[in-house]
């Protein structure tokens, strides 16, 4: 969750970005660390394609696929760069493996993602010998009874669980100063590509642990921008689902308006692959049992010709906020235009700021229900929101070092779901609905775009994060509909993505548009490590 929106959008604390002071960088030469060993198959920058390739030809088998993740994450998260994307490592991810490969020698694979390593976000629940924490030391032993719906999907489609990234903790909903990436279990994860510089928020550890290659793909959760902002800023492709497309049950929750779990991936195609493998009703979670949307195979919609004839629309103020970006952005919409569709200036984020203020109101008073119940049934010693407070309180000086807690207290002083304040945040974010939706007709638009984030800033943990402008994904976040962030270049090493949003169940057509922008532009790059940004 995008936690520097609501300080730039809403009046909740009368902080304007612009008046925060930045902290200063450092400036140093390129790093070797991180690179591969020379006594191992090299998979960094496969696809989960050419993974599969390689097991098929015995050239490698998931047992050890999974033995090359593990020891990359010894060598670039634990140790060389310490990039703290990973907080936990299954014991039992060898064992996955191994069996995956029994399946596959007897002729039983299970599709795609059979025998693939998959790190999915610390604040999903798998019924293992993991924790379960959101980040946080008061949820430390919360040891799941079962499965979160995703990761039983996981199971089934034959992946790996490697493990647990790091996070925002309590994904980015604890404070308005928190550095993104940043949690008292964890630590501070590092963007890949400049170690002192933001891998924002708060899927950090998904984004960053599938840039630096230590995992095939990664599972995220987002509220409002926490696939899409990571994903943008590790120069990966990330996408955030319609709300009722993926489970969230067996997720710690913050809004369930708009919380969802989604793919991070090096590559569009990986996402759709791990997007087909998370998609299903749960009868758990009411969204997806309402959603009258039958299962896609996201794959087949991977035409590198799909941006023919579409309308895309771009928020006209981006064009023209930063110039290194605007080249980007600019070079962009050429490329689109180049494969054949029709760029339109539009304007949306204005509007979409007007909301800033309902949105953050709403999301206090589903974190509170939500997370009560989620702890009642948690294996916790603390069973309520008022717990988790009091122990932050009680253990200050390991839990609130930098930043403290203040909208969880504030969060913790709603009240329930009926209240008139949450029934009128509703009602005034649903004109941010028929605005879009009117949008989209009134254009003839089959997307929207901008860029995802502007440069990653530094991480700075006593002030919190620098938020650059942009966010072009907050509308689809803010009204539960899908967007997809492929990155779009780069600004001194820097990555920067462009987001691609649509209306309701419009997966398809956004794989397709991202996939197809991808394959034209071709900006991944993987990360080199780099200590400091070099002048």
């Amino acid at each position: 969750m995008n936690r520097r929106n609501f300080v730039r959008n809403s009046s909740y604390t009368g902080i304007s970005v612009a008046f925060l002071p930045l902290n200063s960088c450092q400036f140093a030469q390129k790093s070797d660390k991180g690179k591969g060993s020379s006594n191992e198959i090299n998979v960094d920058e496969l696809s989960v394609a050419q993974l599969q390739e390689k097991v098929k030809l015995g050239l490698l088998t998931y047992a050890g696929l999974t033995q090359i993740y593990l020891n990359r994450i010894q060598k670039i998260d634990k140790t060389g760069p310490m990039l703290n994307a990973v907080i936990e490592i299954n014991p039992d991810a060898l064992a996955i493996a191994e069996s995956m490969d029994k399946e596959f020698k007897a002729g039983k694979p299970r599709g795609p993602m059979h025998g693939i390593p998959v790190l999915i976000k610390d604040n999903i629940d798998s019924g293992d010998k993991m924790q379960t924490t959101a980040g946080s030391l008061a949820l430390t032993g919360n040891v799941a009874k079962e499965d979160a719906f995703v990761v039983t999907r996981l199971r089934s489609a034959g992946a790996v669980i490697l493990g647990k990234t790091n996070l925002s903790e309590w994904a980015n909903f604890r404070s308005t100063r928190s550095a993104s990436g940043w949690s008292s279990r964890g630590g501070q994860t590092k963007n890949p590509y400049i170690l002192d510089r933001s891998p924002c928020g708060s899927s950090s550890g998904s984004g960053a642990a599938v840039s630096a290659n230590l995992c095939a793909v990664a599972v995220g959760t987002e509220t409002d921008g926490s696939i899409s902002c990571p994903a943008s800023m590790n120069g990966v492709v990330g996408i955030k689902p319609t709300i009722g497309l993926v489970s969230r049950s067996g997720i710690i929750p913050i809004s369930v308006s708009q919380d969802t779990a989604g793919p991070l991936a090096r590559t569009v195609a990986d996402a759709a692959i791990l997007l087909n493998a998370l998609a299903g009703k749960d009868p758990n979670d009411v969204s997806t049992v309402k959603n009258k949307n039958p299962q896609d195979d996201y794959t087949r919609y991977l035409d590198a010709n799909s941006l023919k004839g579409k309308r895309i629309g771009v928020e006209k103020s981006f064009l023209k906020q930063h110039e290194g970006i605007d080249k980007l952005l600019k070079q962009a919409l050429a490329q689109m235009e180049q494969a054949g569709a029709t760029i339109v200036e539009v304007e949306f984020m204005a509007k979409s700021a007007e909301f800033g203020k309902a949105e953050f109101e709403r999301l206090e008073f589903e974190f509170k229900d939500g997370l009560n119940k989620y702890l009642a049934t948690a294996n916790s010693t603390n069973k309520s929101l008022k717990d988790i407070i009091d122990f932050n309180k009680q253990n200050e000086s390991t839990v609130m070092p930098w930043f403290k807690q203040e909208i969880l207290e504030s969060s913790n002083l709603r009240g329930d779901l009926n209240s008139k304040e949450y029934l009128a945040a509703n009602e005034k974010l649903a004109k941010l609905k028929t605005f879009i939706d009117e949008l989209f007709l009134s254009k003839d638009l089959d997307a929207l775009c901008g860029p995802a984030t502007g440069t990653p800033w530094c991480n700075d943990v006593i002030n919190g994060d620098h938020w650059t402008g942009y966010g072009a994904y907050t509308p689809a976040a803010i009204l539960g509909y899908p967007s997809i962030t492929v990155p779009m270049g780069f600004l001194n090493d820097l990555p920067i993505g462009l987001a691609f949003l649509g209306q309701a169940f419009t997966e398809p057509l956004l794989v397709a548009i991202g996939y197809a922008y991808e394959q034209k532009s071709g900006n991944r790059k993987a990360p080199q490590f780099l200590s400091t940004l070099k002048v």
